[in-house]
């Protein structure tokens, strides 16, 4: 009778050992399984960031580029408005100077002359009072960085 009660039973249950060692390979090989998933993943992430890194340098790169190209533009523009404003001062005094001539000439000539009022150049900076004058002796070369 025992020969036939225990072709009933399960190896698992004949053998405790037996099943703790089968349960025991199949976590090894769910954790080795899990493990070689979680270094996948971690490469995937490792290959995402060096990727992005690369993508950032080269952006970088681009950027410092561009802000060389605007240096060089703020430095022109800045040139360009040192003259002006030199130019602005030249003609405000050139003014400043005729003004005082018609004041004198009307003055010793006793006859009415028409004095324009000094602008304000910060009002109206674009409308020159006497476009007739002499060339503008300010330039660009006075000012060299």
């Amino acid at each position: 009778m025992s020969s036939s009660s225990s072709r009933s039973r399960s190896p698992s249950e004949e053998d405790p050992e037996l099943a703790m060692d089968q349960r025991k390979r199949k976590r090894m090989l769910s954790n080795r399984e899990s493990a070689r998933r979680s270094r996948m993943r971690k490469q995937q992430r490792l290959d995402e960031l060096l990727a992005q890194a690369a993508q950032l340098k080269e952006e970088n790169v681009r950027i410092a580029m561009q802000l060389g190209v605007m240096t060089q533009q703020l430095l022109a523009v800045g040139g360009d408005n040192a003259v002006l404003r030199t130019q602005v001062a030249e003609l405000t005094e050139r003014l400043r100077s005729l003004s005082s001539v018609l004041r004198f000439v009307e003055e010793f000539s006793g006859m009415a002359v028409d004095i324009p009022e000094m602008p304000d150049p910060l009002l109206r900076p674009w409308q020159l009072p006497c476009p007739a004058l002499p060339p503008i002796m300010a330039s660009a070369d006075m000012f060299q960085f």
